[in-house]
């Protein structure tokens, strides 16, 4: 089991550049199976999410390979419709293949996602979309077998606003005969690069990004290429990481506009952001003033992927901070990992109270899902003395590199990979530490 060792209390300065989005390249990776053709995606982060979607496709008979930051995929000798169990269990993002795997096949098999244990999640809207256009949904078991020989273009209406089922619509939406209009669609900017990659795959679609998306199904290109756009989670973690820090950083390769209302919350917190072309300049030197309360909502709103790091960096605040999560019920996961480095935070229900102020300090810790995971390191950076986050394969899930970021950023953070029979203590040096892995 691996872990990531972390020494607190040095500010940060530097610049690195932000990955592409996780959850855009996902779904577009699931859409290179539409054309039966050649697909090569740019600025695709390395992520054990990724490399699972890859071998997703390679289990479906599709050509997938990884080099840099460029994926190629071939899927003119797709002949596969069913996703093993073991590869399901490995990301809940897996989901996103059934749309695409139905339009290409006319048939799919796949069992219920993995993933961060978050609460319900159920994929009934996605089914629920999928028999708008025309398929059967049966389950097996634990098999979802969902079969339609000719999908039609239909209406979806969508009871909440979900960025999943409204990218399985879309991915079904454009195998299918006919016009399809999803209403209450997500409105998140992965939503609309999804978009950007149909069109250039042929697909008429207009509204991506707004509440209203219309999908004409067509001939599809036998050839795309498409860059994937940055990933504003990983941006906000970074500035997150910054403002618990401390510190002058430089992000590049981001877009500002898709951070409005995460950057609305730490200016008002005291930390300087500042807009340059292809890069965002963050400032963090005084005493953080708490935001007013954080309420996640549906994009344009505050994000729930950006709340436990944002609720990491509120530890510095003076005074208490409220936060509201209306999205997952078990999003705080992370709060009783807080408290073992001295956080006091007061949870009820969908509420938590945040007391900063206090000093924080190293302790052993676990990840417990992927953002909680990336909250325990933000925590860290502040924390005197040295933290170990356990299970921090939730992490890789999401960041890229975040150790050579860390690093590169002055922070003295290194990875171990434990033996079963031992397990890092917060006292003395961890032993056979890469030299390249950490600033000591």
């Amino acid at each position: 089991m691996s872990s990531l060792r972390i020494t607190g209390g040095r500010r940060l300065f530097g610049e690195i550049r932000v990955q592409g989005a996780k959850n855009s390249a996902l779904p577009i990776l699931a859409a290179s199976i539409l054309s039966g053709g050649e697909t090569v995606i740019t600025n695709c982060p390395e992520l054990s999410d990724v490399h699972a979607a890859l071998d997703i496709l390679r289990t479906l008979g599709c050509r997938a390979e990884f080099e840099g930051d460029t994926v190629t995929v071939d899927s003119s000798s797709m002949t596969g419709f069913e996703i093993p169990d073991a590869l399901m269990r490995r990301m809940r993002s897996s989901v996103i293949f059934l749309g695409a795997i139905l339009a290409r096949c006319g048939q799919v098999t796949l069992s219920m996602p993995g993933g961060c244990e978050l609460g319900p999640r159920p994929i009934d809207l996605h089914l629920a979309a999928m028999e708008r256009l025309g398929a059967s949904v049966a389950r097996q078991g634990g098999n979802l077998i969902c079969r339609a020989p000719k999908l039609k273009g239909a209406r979806v209406d969508l009871s909440f606003p979900s960025v999943g089922a409204t990218e399985n619509a879309m991915l079904a939406a454009a195998g299918a005969q006919g016009v399809t209009l999803i209403t209450n669609a997500a409105r998140e900017p992965e939503i609309l690069d999804l978009g950007e990659y149909l069109k250039a795959l042929g697909v008429r679609v207009s509204g991506a990004g707004t509440s209203t998306v219309t999908v004409e199904g067509g001939r599809f290109r036998p050839f795309v290429r498409h860059r994937v756009i940055p990933d504003r989670i990983a941006a906000a973690t970074y500035i997150s990481a910054a403002a618990a820090a401390g510190g002058n950083i430089v992000l590049r390769g981001v877009e500002p506009e898709h951070l409005t209302a995460v950057a609305d919350v730490f200016r008002e917190m005291g930390v300087g952001l500042t807009c340059r072309p292809d890069a965002l300049l963050v400032s963090a030197g005084g005493p953080l003033r708490p935001p007013r309360t954080v309420t996640t909502r549906p994009y344009p709103g505050f994000p729930t992927d950006a709340q436990p790091t944002l609720m990491a960096a509120c530890l510095g605040c003076e005074g208490a901070s409220v936060f509201v999560e209306t999205i997952f019920e078990n999003r705080y996961r992370h709060v009783p990992e807080l408290a073992r480095m001295g956080a006091d935070i007061r949870v009820d229900g969908r509420v938590a109270i945040v007391r900063g102020g206090r000093p924080l300090h190293g302790a052993v810790v676990e990840a417990p899902d992927l953002r909680g995971g990336a909250a325990l390191a933000v925590a860290a950076l502040a924390a005197e003395g040295t933290s170990e986050i356990l299970e921090t394969g939730h992490i890789l899930r999401g960041y890229e590199h975040i150790t050579e970021n860390l690093t590169a950023l002055g922070a003295q953070v290194w990875e171990e990979t434990e033996r079963k029979d031992e397990r890092w203590s917060t006292k003395g040096e961890g032993k056979g530490v890469p030299a390249a892995r950490s600033s000591m």
